[in-house]
């Protein structure tokens, strides 16, 4: 599935609609340049969820969890991570397998930890079309996310 969009708003728009319509045990693996969006990504599928806590980026301590909405949110940011040990010692594990959402950004850093059945965004910046334009491709093999080709993004 394949999208662009033209500001930040329908990035955060596109959130939404995969928050409110995703289930307990998703895994999003959100993989772009600094500053493509993964956070604001994140912030939308956070409202969809019905979390209304300030979303921010995990950068220095890994992981963040949002426990105020339909379903636990576990927002991480690996791209800080120098050694799989690291998420290992935070339960990682734990997190993703659990029934709660996890958003990994930077995922392609530790992709040997990523369970098969995620389902990946990327998102990419093209300056050339314009400075708030983004590609995002959502990609993913287990039918779980097949959910994803019926909403209206």
């Amino acid at each position: 599935m394949k999208l662009k969009v033209n500001n930040l708003n329908e990035t955060i728009n596109i959130g939404i609609e995969i928050g409110k319509a995703c289930r307990g045990g998703d895994i999003f693996c959100l993989i772009g340049e600094v500053g493509a969006g993964k956070t604001h990504l994140t912030k939308g599928i956070a409202k969809g969820l019905g979390i209304d806590d300030n979303i921010t980026s995990p950068t220095f301590t890994i992981v963040n969890e949002y426990d105020s909405g339909r379903l636990k949110l576990n927002h991480f940011d690996v791209y800080r991570v120098n050694d799989p040990d690291e998420i290992y010692a935070i339960g990682f594990d734990e997190y993703i397998f659990s029934e709660g959402v996890s958003i990994i950004e930077w995922a392609d850093y530790i992709e040997e930890l990523i369970p098969e059945e995620a389902c990946y965004i990327h998102i990419k910046k093209s300056p050339e079309i314009g400075e708030a334009y983004r590609e995002i491709n959502i990609s993913y093999k287990d039918d779980r996310y097949s959910y994803l080709k019926e909403l209206e993004i």
